[in-house]
């Protein structure tokens, strides 16, 4: 067969951009073990491919559809999970959580750890502060507390003014 051209290919695939993404993909397929549609006569894949191109010996819709396929980051899950509850979702969570010994959930979390035979301790509670501590902080919210209520106008003065007039 003589040598095949871009112009025999292009009369079958008008895009010139969707000619090469689908005989590069076609070439791909051959080198990969894909069954030649045309003899080989010491070219190589991507010759073949336009060969089989131009000579309408592979469908296009096949190629392209491999073409996007592999291109996909995501593919579409055939089989979904059935939904879970929010009871189920928990109770799985709780589960692993145990295992793993780490803590789930939000402010209140109890951390279930394992002891060193294996068999699942009594859950620690949370550490808090001391008392100590605490009365730290509170004097420090009251101090800004006093410094918002001073930077705030005085409305009831005005108030009182207008109930007045």
């Amino acid at each position: 067969m003589a040598r095949v051209t871009v112009e025999d290919c292009v009369l079958k695939i008008p895009n010139r951009f969707e000619l090469v993404m689908l005989a590069s993909q076609r070439a791909r397929e051959i080198s990969s073990g894909a069954q030649e549609a045309v003899s080989r006569d010491n070219d190589k894949n991507p010759v073949i491919a336009l060969r089989e191109i131009a000579d309408e010996k592979v469908e296009f819709d096949v190629i392209r559809e491999s073409l996007v396929s592999g291109l996909q980051k995501h593919l579409p899950e055939e089989d979904h999970e059935p939904d879970l509850d929010e009871n189920e979702t928990l109770a799985i969570q709780s589960a692993m959580a145990a295992e793993t010994g780490m803590s789930i959930g939000g402010d209140s979390t109890v951390t279930v750890r394992p002891s060193a035979d294996g068999a699942e301790a009594a859950p620690s509670a949370p550490a808090f502060k001391d008392a100590e501590d605490t009365s730290d902080d509170a004097g420090a919210e009251a101090a800004g507390a006093d410094a918002v209520a001073d930077a705030a106008p005085d409305t009831a003065d005005a108030s009182d003014s207008d109930e007045t007039s």
